[in-house]
């Protein structure tokens, strides 16, 4: 027989060799299932010399034995998920080894078997007969990584659903259809279903939303009002910035709010020397310091973005490099998390037990169709802890005779007292007053704290700080693309979202929330356990979280959470994060020697390095005015670089002493230099610019609305 060969855009594929049987076997034409008659029919049978043969499945009996193919109507474009196969693995649905896996349908008996996820009718093998073992053949995904096709599947686990994967025609060939995502990215599910499930997309994310005000704020001496006012402001800013990212940046699917990214480099600035002698507007007066930080430093992440900077930058960042990035931002504030939860230790593994229990054991369990406690296993957990600790408070559990827990520490005298007054402060539900004190309406507005202040030493720090969320959000937009999307984003859609980010994080900069604005890591997990892709659910959330951010009362009601609760839900995010970030290794050869090494010593070094310069000089002090828990963020004063500019000295001290920055450093520099295959490093996959402009889905998926697109024709790489 002739040699079938296929022209394929050279991302997508590599070359495989040719079959060696006599028999007419069926292709995978980029990510769909094309018979032999829909090849010579368009006359592409051709020698295999400048084109690429891409795989094939089982042997199919002669040309001229196969049935005649019937015209069905085009069908809308699918996702690039539902091509390849691939489901959100931390959704606990998943049985599939790796994300770019390209499963193919399993042969059934005589006639064709209906799907039991969609009713769709799947061809059947025309003769059994003529099916013989093979070796299976390895074909490259959509991200370099293996993938086979064998002749006997394997078998499934017995929990998870048998129904077979559904194969639906579509231009000229047949899409392999995964039904593992209700809704895609420019689905619009109605308005009922939409603010359904707009509202739960938001509820499963809350913990991000809410998190990191309530734990800078006190550190910075603002009182419960300031940190009811800046949780409203939050929500304010989370909304705009993710209605301005659905439409101008990325527009991808994905929640835009305060990241942990910045919460370290916060906190170094916090406990910076100069401001540990501060009594009145502490609060303030930091703020105002973040703030002008903030803005320089997310004015060059813009700039970055939007002068193609960063299209130049994701040519060093592969998974190799994101995932041992992100996995140290969530292992870095291990000094943090049970140090806190320790203080009132029956409520605070309390929470965690019940997040753990409804994400985990109980995440299979469905009410009317939805996965409620794995979906809700933050909200669902905080509000139980919080009614037990209620009913336990007003039972006079935590109340000791004689003791106030609202008296200042140097007004207690008694032994017993000074005992007791410390579990009466993180055990009660009712020591907060910011429900009571916050007004119904409030309406933040920008510079509410007063005139940033720069300084030149804050802002570097943060600059490089901009960076690293840059890496984070890369990673974000190429697990959620798989997702929702049609096709990845061309690296000028990459940039064009880093320079909405940049623009996001001024924004709350003026506003005043503490931290920079990207897109949040657990966007993944949520559109994952969600099933939630749809442009316009994300969208409605934004809108109601912008309307909430003006009933003063929310934002109270939120900052009176207790702060042993807090640090409950916080282990559980800051483990999702770590673990959010190991899941990119699935898109590079996990088993593979040199990614296991760079990896290795990535995570290790650090965990080790800061370590050196936290403790580096530190002499340990009872009567420190900052907690055990916020040492590791002073090194600015201690650290073990000393040059004849204080500026320098605190620049790298800082910078070295955070976990992220030094995972960032080793990840990329071993994994751009270390000699390694495409495959076997796992390179992100892009979509090139001019195949993605003759695709019209795709210019449906990342066009700008509103033929803002048509003004940005010159600008290449955007």
């Amino acid at each position: 027989m002739g040699k079938a060969c296929l022209e394929i855009p050279k991302y997508e594929i590599e070359p495989l060799p040719p079959p060696t049987t006599t028999e007419l076997p069926h292709y995978i034409w980029g990510r769909r299932i094309v018979s032999p008659s829909r090849i010579s029919g368009r006359g592409m049978w051709s020698r295999l010399e400048s084109r690429v043969l891409l795989c094939h499945s089982e042997s199919l009996p002669a040309y001229s034995d196969l049935p005649a193919q019937r015209p069905t109507p085009p069908l809308p474009q699918l996702s690039w998920a539902k091509r390849t196969g691939f489901k959100g693995t931390v959704s606990g649905e998943s049985n599939a080894s790796d994300s770019g896996q390209i499963a193919l349908p399993k042969p059934t008996e005589s006639g064709s078997k209906e799907s039991k996820e969609g009713g769709v009718n799947v061809p059947a093998p025309v003769d059994q007969g003529h099916q013989t073992a093979r070796k299976r053949n390895a074909g490259s995904g959509p991200n370099g990584h293996v993938v086979r096709f064998d002749t006997r599947p394997r078998e499934r686990r017995e929990e998870e659903p048998t129904a077979l994967p559904q194969l639906e025609e579509e231009e000229g060939g047949f899409a392999l259809r995964q039904s593992h995502i209700n809704y895609e990215l420019r689905d619009s599910p109605g308005l009922v279903p939409v603010m359904f499930y707009s509202l739960q997309h938001y509820l499963s994310i809350l913990g991000s939303l809410i998190l990191i005000p309530l734990v800078i704020i006190p550190a910075m001496g603002g009182t419960h009002e300031d940190t009811s006012a800046v949780v409203s402001t939050v929500l304010l800013i989370s909304g705009l910035t993710t209605l301005l990212h659905t439409f101008f940046g990325t527009r991808l699917p994905l929640v835009q709010g305060p990241s942990y990214v910045y919460l370290a480099p916060a906190l170094a600035i916090i406990n910076s020397p100069e401001f540990q002698g501060l009594k009145e507007n502490s609060f303030r007066h930091i703020m105002k310091e973040l703030q002008g930080a903030l803005i320089a430093s997310s004015v060059f992440q813009a700039i970055m973005g939007y002068s193609g900077l960063a299209s130049l930058l994701l040519r060093f960042i592969n998974p190799v490099v994101v995932s041992p990035t992100i996995a140290s931002i969530g292992l870095s504030f291990f000094a943090y998390g049970f140090t806190q939860v320790g203080t009132c230790l029956e409520i605070g593994m309390l929470q965690i037990l019940l997040v753990v229990i409804f994400s985990l054991y109980l995440r299979k369990i469905r009410i009317y169709g939805h996965r409620i406690f794995l979906v809700h296993a933050v909200p669902l957990g905080l509000g139980i802890t919080w009614l037990i600790a209620f009913l336990l408070t007003e039972l006079g559990v935590y109340s000791y005779k004689g003791c106030d827990a609202n008296a200042p520490a140097s007004n207690i005298v008694t032994a017993y007292c000074r005992k007791h007054v410390p579990r009466m402060k993180h055990c009660r539900v009712n020591t907060s007053h910011a429900l009571r004190s916050a007004p119904w309406f409030r309406f933040p507005y920008p510079l509410q704290w007063g005139t940033p202040v720069f300084n030149l030493r804050m802002v570097l720090v943060m600059c490089v700080v901009s960076i690293i969320a840059s890496v984070d959000s890369v990673g974000t937009y190429h697990a959620s693309a798989l997702l929702v999307a049609s096709r990845p984003p061309t690296p000028g859609v990459v940039s064009r979202g880093i320079g909405m980010e940049g623009i996001s994080s001024v924004l709350a900069a003026l506003w005043g929330t503490g931290v920079g604005s990207t897109t949040l890591t657990e966007n993944i997990h949520t559109i994952a356990t969600t099933k939630m892709g749809s442009r316009r659910a994300v969208e409605l959330g934004a809108i109601i979280l912008i309307l909430l951010s003006f009933v003063g009362k929310v934002g109270g009601f939120i900052a009176s959470i207790p702060d042993v609760m807090v640090a409950g839900l916080l282990c559980f995010m800051w483990a999702m994060i770590a673990a959010l970030g190991l899941s990119n290794l699935r898109y590079s050869e996990t088993g593979s020697s040199r990614n296991n090494i760079i990896i290795g010593l990535s995570l290790f070094l650090s965990l080790s390095v800061p370590a050196y310069f936290q403790q580096y000089g530190l002499i340990p002090s009872a009567n420190s005015s900052v907690p055990s828990y916020f040492q590791p963020y002073i090194v600015a004063s201690h650290g073990p670089i000393h040059t004849g500019s204080g500026g320098v000295n605190y620049v790298l001290n800082t910078l070295f002493s955070f976990h992220m920055v030094i995972a960032f450093i080793v990840a990329s520099i071993l994994d751009n230099t270390v000699p390694g295959s495409h495959q076997e490093r796992g390179v992100y996959v892009w979509s090139e610019p001019e195949a993605a402009k003759r695709e019209p889905a795709v210019t449906k998926d990342y066009g700008l609305p509103f033929r803002v697109g048509r003004m940005f024709k010159w600008v290449k790489w955007l």
